[in-house]
């Protein structure tokens, strides 16, 4: 009784502020944060599932069920074989969990790391034990081989310009920075980090950008649970959606590995053969040779034949990134 009325006190004072950027998740005080995450089991020790479960305040989620497992590891990618449901936090401390499909009910509960699923309201028969796990992309820490260029490796941001006075935050870069050099064809491989922003909504919540020579913009955005389309996290702004939304949840380090084949022109300044750009989220080839055949709307640059350099938006949202290294081609 003691721990359920401390966590809950706890979960209203840190709903106190909606406005909160947590960039760092030893800083976060709010029980929802706990919960919020992916869970990987299986029903009867048959088919695996996976489930996503998002945070949105004041012990209130979204969650997305995913039958064969999660996203990149086991889930068709079908959309249609999506579930999603919503849950809440009960006097108890636990996370009550609704889904309603085609006229069926099913029922799922969290408590600590663990959830069960139920095929009703009776939580005499469970349907599927899921355990909460922590993914970690498999090019996370990748080290730049020899002649890379490497734009941040945590001592300092000597390779960058911004408008803003603090560049870094501890051995983190921020975003709203212009590296100094500039690039034609190139490899990069970049890590970031997502706020925790549980009261934001869309575009609102941890948004910020890579953009290829300051042109071509893929998307960086607290989009986990979502459809992936080309606003969210790996869509290519106004290209293209990624082929499947490798999203991991807030302040969970993510990494991007990009391939990108600058426009070409002809000795006229024609331009005769578009942007493409490969990308691997979070190991997951998301986009192949995918064609950008126009600059993000907000880039710094227009299209052209002059290299340019590497921007990652400042959108407002305290999204942080390390381990930066480029390969020209």
């Amino acid at each position: 009784m003691v721990a359920t009325l401390l966590l809950c006190s706890t979960f209203v004072a840190a709903g106190k502020d909606k406005a909160a950027a947590f960039t760092d998740p030893a800083d976060v005080t709010d029980p929802d944060f706990i919960v919020q995450g992916e869970y990987m089991g299986s029903a009867a020790g048959a088919q695996a599932w996976g489930v996503q479960v998002i945070a949105l305040g004041e012990g209130s989620f979204d969650f997305v069920v995913y039958p064969g497992g999660l996203p990149g590891d086991g889930w068709s990618g079908n959309p249609k074989d999506r579930m999603k449901g919503k849950g809440k936090r009960d006097d108890k401390g636990r996370v009550i969990l609704k889904l309603s499909q085609e006229g069926s009910e099913a029922r799922g509960v969290i408590v600590g790391k663990d959830m069960k699923l139920y095929p009703s309201d009776k939580e005499e028969e469970v349907f599927a034990s899921l355990t909460k796990v922590n993914r970690v992309s498999p090019t996370l820490d990748k080290k730049p081989p020899k002649g890379a260029v490497v734009l941040f490796d945590g001592k300092n941001a000597d390779a960058w310009t911004s408008k803003h006075a603090n560049v870094l935050d501890g051995d983190l870069l921020m975003r709203g920075v212009r590296s100094k050099e500039l690039f034609q064809d190139f490899s990069i491989h970049l890590e970031f980090r997502t706020p925790y922003m549980p009261f934001a909504r869309g575009q609102g919540r941890g948004n910020s950008g890579f953009y290829a020579q300051g042109r071509y913009e893929v998307q960086i955005l607290d989009s986990f649970g979502l459809e992936g389309k080309d606003n969210e996290c790996g869509g290519i702004y106004s290209v293209g959606p990624p082929r499947i939304n490798m999203c991991y949840p807030p302040l969970s380090w993510q990494t991007y590995d990009v391939d990108f084949k600058a426009a070409r022109y002809d000795s006229n300044g024609k331009k005769s053969k578009d942007a493409e750009l490969t990308v691997r989220h979070n190991g997951v080839t998301i986009h192949q040779d995918q064609v950008a055949d126009h600059s993000t709307t907000a880039s710094n640059l227009k299209e052209g034949p002059e290299p340019g350099p590497i921007v990652f938006q400042d959108h407002g949202n305290p999204v942080r990134y390390r381990n930066v290294w480029v390969i020209r081609k």
